[in-house]
């Protein structure tokens, strides 16, 4: 990749709109799914009936999602304001709707896409790793959003890796999605974590307070608008 779109991680979008403009005209909805990412089976039909219900609704550009975002192993979920609750993961088969930033969501026309935001989530699991795979994959992922001294800078710094830095967990109590059991199965490393333990900064507290009272989080950046 050239350096010139490594800054920011914007190859992520390049590579991402490749994948759009292959989509042929003959579908309506493109499904737009990360490797560290899984659905559901038990959303399936949601997502389904979702797309069906819009497809005549030209107004809604695309489909709003919830977020499990899991941490250190399959038992945990992070939940607090570090992890982002909703991302768009249907757009339509638009072409002048385009992978924003690092591949953080879409516009069109640079401006933010109207969704519906629907009940259904996503699994995130890119951070149930060993200590030692997620140093490599923060050393990776740093090379493609660093180039140069600030790249050097980045990697001398990922040496230590603690689980107990996220902000907050609690315990998942559901299901996995089928196609995950045999990696869940064979886990083989151990995490625990104090769940009353909440290593977060007196603002954040605050803000955290506000939102597990008033179920409103405070300052979130949307890089979408929810239509009624």
């Amino acid at each position: 990749w050239d350096d010139s779109i490594k800054e920011g991680g914007r190859v992520l979008a390049v590579e991402t709109d490749k994948a759009l403009d292959a989509i042929t005209d003959e579908f309506d909805w493109c499904f737009y799914i990360q490797a560290d990412e899984v659905v559901h089976e038990k959303y399936h039909p949601v997502i389904l009936r979702e797309m069906e219900k819009r497809i005549d609704q030209p107004d809604v550009e695309g489909l709003l999602f919830n977020y499990l975002h899991f941490w250190g192993t399959y038992d945990y979920v992070g939940v607090g304001r570090e992890w982002y609750r909703r991302e768009i993961r249907v757009i339509r088969n638009n072409k002048s709707i385009r992978s924003y930033k690092d591949a953080q969501g879409f516009r069109i026309n640079n401006q933010r896409l109207n969704v519906k935001h629907i009940d259904a989530y996503i699994y995130h699991y890119g951070w149930v790793r060993p200590p030692e795979t997620i140093k490599s994959k923060m050393r990776n992922f740093n090379l493609l959003y660093f180039t140069g001294d600030k790249l050097e800078g980045k990697l001398d710094k990922v040496t230590n890796f603690d689980y107990s830095s996220v902000g907050e967990v609690t315990q998942f109590q559901d299901t996995h999605p089928k196609v995950m059991e045999e990696l869940v199965n064979r886990l083989n490393w151990h995490v625990q974590f104090d769940e009353k333990k909440i290593n977060i900064s007196f603002k954040d507290s605050v803000l955290y307070w506000f939102e597990k009272r008033f179920g409103y989080r405070l300052f979130e950046y949307k890089n979408y608008k929810i239509i009624p």
